[in-house]
């Protein structure tokens, strides 16, 4: 598809809104959360003058241009690649992610991910809100981290989720294991995340234009050896976001070898973080609907390995309780 603008002047009934919100109120096909980025990316001006805010408020008579950049020309193929699917209706498909797959394509990774496999699973029925390389996708988890994504399967199910993801009405909650052991049994890290100012590959907190980031956290149990059993809620979805917080606050993931030690005592493939509890509200049924995926094995082996002989009991039980155990 090649550029696309459009332009929108601002009535008086729009006066005062913030302009991503105005965008994809009046453009309905456009997210809001694909408005700020197309604001982050210089792609929205008004009369005339690039903004770099989303919380810009409008005015009576704005021209407001919008500037839809073409889609890349990459051929996905679609892969049969085997997914543990959920559930699964007309508008949506809950997909329970394994340790090592890439959600979407990217270089170095245009084979083997979710999308190849959604591909080949769905045919033609995928969104296509955010282009080529990511159909479906409303948001995402990192390649080492596992459990639950909603993905859509037309763009009507995908604009009114992006919507709810943005005003953080979604509820999503991770487990995982991290280093040390915390004074509180519960707390909240609230600190702006942004592009490693150094190290492109990294994120990191206080970042020079980086944006609000909020992760709730409860200690489920501390174990004898310095590790601790963590939920973790989001009220935000910035990248590599728990990983960053944990970090951040002296208490990076176990197995986590960009955001922790380099020196990894067990042996693991990657962070041990696992996104187990996903509810939303049905775009289409308008009800709250809430999965849950046990904790995986690679996750289990974990505990197994960090607790003493008396804990394994004590601990199991707290995982069951919460339906966190196969």
């Amino acid at each position: 598809m090649a550029e696309e603008k459009k332009e929108l002047i601002v009535s008086s009934d729009h006066a005062g809104d913030r302009i991503d919100r105005l965008i994809s109120d009046i453009e309905s096909d456009i997210s809001r959360s694909r408005v700020q980025k197309l604001i982050e990316s210089q792609n929205v001006l008004v009369n005339g003058n690039i903004i770099s805010s989303a919380s810009y408020k409008c005015k009576e008579n704005d021209l407001i241009t919008l500037i839809i950049p073409a889609s890349e020309e990459v051929n996905i193929d679609a892969e049969d690649i085997p997914l543990n699917i959920i559930y699964e209706d007309d508008d949506i498909i809950i997909i329970d992610k394994p340790k090592g797959m890439v959600v979407h394509p990217a270089p170095g990774h245009y084979s083997g991910t979710l999308v190849n496999a959604l591909m080949h699973h769905c045919k033609d029925s995928l969104s296509g809100i955010n282009g080529e390389l990511r159909p479906g996708i409303v948001h995402r988890i990192d390649m080492n981290t596992t459990g639950l994504l909603v993905i859509c399967k037309n763009d009507k199910a995908h604009v009114l989720l992006a919507e709810k993801l943005s005003e953080h009405d979604i509820t999503r909650r991770y487990y995982c294991i991290v280093n040390g052991h915390f004074k509180e049994n519960e707390g909240t890290v609230d600190k702006m995340i942004g592009r490693h100012p150094t190290d492109r590959k990294k994120m990191s907190v206080n970042a020079k234009n980086g944006r609000r980031a909020v992760t709730h956290y409860k200690v489920l149990y501390s174990f004898q050896a310095p590790y601790t059993l963590l939920e973790c809620s989001l009220e935000t979805g910035r990248t590599h976001q728990i990983r960053v917080h944990m970090s951040s606050i002296g208490h990076p993931l176990l197995g986590d070898d960009i955001y922790g030690s380099t020196k990894q005592p067990y042996k693991t493939t990657g962070q041990v973080l696992h996104a187990a509890v996903l509810g939303f509200v049905h775009p289409s049924k308008n009800e709250y609907m809430e999965f849950r995926s046990p904790l995986p094995e690679y996750f289990t082996e974990i505990i197994k390995k960090i607790s003493k002989s008396n804990e394994i009991e004590t601990v199991n039980k707290i995982l069951e309780g919460m339906e966190l155990l196969k």
